[in-house]
């Protein structure tokens, strides 16, 4: 599965309302370790269908940034049945992201 850029208008459907777990990466073009966690994130959606995993800029989005209390990226979130189950901030391996989605 591809990784889905979401925003405010496509976030409760795409997000909230997900049967699947999803794993939402909060990131920015600028942000060096964002553009390092990147591969890994996409290496999750592709090995792992059962998990959703959504992309929002937080220069594009800073309403949702905001409500999701971000104050450094990348900052990753787990969410199950629309609530935050898990989240992390900064680069991670990827083993630790997956043990995240536990």
């Amino acid at each position: 599965m591809s990784v889905l850029a979401v925003d405010k208008n496509n976030f409760k459907e795409e997000v909230l309302q997900s049967e699947k777990t999803v794993l939402l990466d909060f990131w920015a073009d600028w942000c060096g370790p964002c553009r390092m966690l990147s591969p890994i994130v996409d290496e999750i959606a592709q090995e792992h269908p059962e998990v959703k995993v959504c992309k929002v800029n937080v220069d594009e989005q800073p309403e949702l940034a905001s409500s999701f209390e971000v104050m450094s990226i990348p900052s990753l979130f787990v969410i199950k049945g629309g609530k935050i189950v898990n989240r992390s901030t900064g680069v991670r391996p990827k083993a630790q992201i997956l043990e995240l989605l536990k």
